[in-house]
């Protein structure tokens, strides 16, 4: 596996195992997931296990004098397959009551060189700010326009969680990565009982549209595997990039303190 292309991936995974200003004014009596929730995966790349990633949803903190959930990823390569050694770090700050994300941080540990991306949210939800440095150089800092009401992959995915899923139902969130804009996609295509490790589970199957660039442009659709119990857990995710067919599994989760959380006014 490329190590440029890892901190993607772990990104995918923190989100897929997606909202708009709509969103924002849903009733989030029950929220799918909180404080202290866990998850562990199993990485597969063409067909070999090639490292881990942790998911989990931190304590509340304040980011920028802000209340946000910190949703931490971790990925590590697995040494004795070969591949670059890889130990990625990405943080995307959760906003509860908005659905919404007010910015994310990447620290990427790949090959031996390091680099961190800070992405802030504008006050004015139509911009961001980008922080962008390699170990030893300047940062260099850029100021992009988005849609208001964008997201990083992680915020995507974490507000689908929320969502009442069904069969046929298809969902789209506007996404940023730090370097590009893209509408993602997901439809539910059916409901199945998948095998998992944690054994057999009823699962809702996703078709997941998206458009990374790089070695990680997907080939066809994603596809992903969420719980139909009110967790919405996704325990398994299928991808074919540029850089081959990768797989996360789940293998271990433990719940967070799920609590109500109050919604956002209309228009806020």
């Amino acid at each position: 596996m490329r190590a440029q292309s890892s901190w993607g991936f772990a990104a995918v995974v923190a989100g897929l195992v997606w909202s708009s200003a709509a969103m924002a004014q849903e009733a989030l009596a029950n929220p799918a997931f909180g404080p202290g929730e866990q998850s562990q995966y199993r990485i597969r790349y063409l067909g070999m296990t090639a490292g881990t990633a942790q998911v989990t949803v931190g304590a509340p903190m304040k980011q920028w004098g802000q209340d946000v959930w910190p949703i931490v990823a971790v990925a590590r390569s697995d040494a004795l397959i070969g591949v670059w050694p890889i130990k990625d770090k990405f943080v995307s700050y959760w906003q509860a009551p908005s659905q919404r994300v007010v910015g994310s941080d990447l620290h990427a540990d790949e090959n031996g060189k390091r680099r961190r991306q800070r992405i802030k949210v504008q006050p004015d939800g139509k911009s961001a700010l980008v922080v962008k440095q390699k170990e030893g150089e300047t940062p260099r800092e850029s100021v992009t326009e988005i849609t208001e009401g964008t997201l990083d992959v992680t915020g995507a995915t974490f507000a689908l969680r929320n969502r009442e899923l069904v069969v046929g139902g298809e969902y789209a969130y506007p996404v940023f990565t730090g370097s590009k804009s893209f509408t993602m996609r997901a439809k539910v295509e059916a409901r199945e009982v998948l095998e998992t490790e944690l054994g057999k589970k009823e699962v809702f199957r996703l078709r997941v549209q998206a458009e990374f660039g790089g070695n990680l442009t997907s080939k066809r659709d994603m596809v992903a595997y969420f719980t139909t119990d009110a967790q919405h857990v996704p325990v398994r995710i299928e991808a074919e990039f540029a850089l081959g067919t990768v797989v996360a599994e789940i293998t271990d989760y433990s719940p967070g303190r799920v609590e109500a959380v109050a919604t956002a006014e209309k228009g806020g």
